[in-house]
């Protein structure tokens, strides 16, 4: 299925219902005494993250949504029924905006957690508890604007056939596409690490390339999702086989990274050096130490080199 990051939708929450005018009568009365009852109210919409869900692909097909109105009141003090709340589950890490202003409504970073966007109108009043019924209030309407930052524990970065999909289906048990071309990884791919201590998410992002933050590639619409991340293993294919220097592609996407935002700036790294087993590749380590003083790891994901000693390094950050 493809992966949608971005959706916009209408929202109408239920309107009041209205309130009855009705008056009960008997013989004996000298004068009918009001009873009709009161309006119900209509539904809420409502927001809930769910970890089951990964895209907005859904928000992609039907982009208007109405929540149940309210019943209308009866005669003998009847309340009208409230109506039903629409609840629209989204992907935990799922921004609401107003689309309108673009102000924050929620950040649903957590699984179950829950927003009223949009509030249901109050029922009106029947001329049992007034003189005469009021009017009943309309439900509120509003665009909002869905923007979905994967939560994960690890995020991979890095040019474009550097392994970052070899890695993550070495280390987890999804089979990401793995291709000898550029951006073969088009959508953001989570997996999962587990042992006996704890699970690890790890988040493969599409490719970077110089100038990404400014929307180059495909990485400004992606980079956002390395944000949600707590640790960024930045992968080099320390072996220069696509005809680059990796001394000069560490710098390149360090760059990308902290010009596109001070959250990715100040982020812990881990450099993984990986194609060890091609030629040249010890030789371009050594490089690569002597002029930056940073902690690299040497590994070779497609003969599963040294992938232990990463992974136990991960769980220390």
């Amino acid at each position: 299925m493809p992966f949608v990051d971005e959706a916009r939708i209408f929202l109408k929450a239920g309107d009041g219902g209205k309130g009855c005018e009705s008056f009960y009568r008997e013989k004996h009365m000298r004068h009918p005494r009001p009873d009709g009852g009161d309006g119900g109210r209509g539904g809420d919409i409502v927001f809930q993250a769910d970890r089951g869900m990964q895209s907005l692909l859904d928000y992609r097909f039907k982009q208007h949504y109405r929540a149940g109105r309210g019943g209308h009141g009866g005669s003998k003090g009847k309340k009208g029924r409230h109506g039903q709340a629409l609840v629209l589950r989204v992907p935990v890490g799922t921004i609401i905006r107003d689309h309108a202003t673009r102000l924050l409504i929620k950040d649903l970073a957590v699984h179950a957690a829950k927003v009223v966007v949009a509030r249901g109108g109050a029922g009106g009043c029947g001329n049992k508890n007034n003189r005469t019924p009021t009017a009943p209030a309309l439900g509120e309407e509003r665009t909002v604007f869905l923007e979905l930052k994967l939560v994960a524990d690890i995020g991979l970065v890095g040019f474009p056939n550097v392994g970052k999909s070899t890695l993550i289906s070495a280390i987890s048990q999804v089979r990401s596409k793995i291709g000898r071309y550029p951006f073969t990884t088009r959508n953001p791919v989570l997996g999962v690490i587990c042992d006996e201590e704890r699970s690890l998410i790890v988040a493969d992002l599409p490719g970077l390339i110089e100038g990404a933050h400014t929307g180059k590639g495909l990485g400004d619409r992606f980079l956002r999702h390395a944000e949600r991340t707590r640790v960024i293993v930045h992968m080099l294919d320390i072996s220069g086989s696509e005809g680059r220097d990796p001394l000069d592609d560490y710098a390149i996407i360090e760059n990308e990274l902290n010009q596109y935002s001070d959250r990715l700036s100040h982020k812990r790294r881990l450099v993984v050096a990986n194609k060890m087993d091609l030629p040249g590749a010890r030789d371009h380590l050594k490089r690569f130490r002597r002029r930056y003083k940073v902690d690299v790891i040497g590994v070779s994901a497609l003969e599963r080199q040294n992938l232990d000693i990463l992974i136990d390094k991960i769980k220390d950050l």
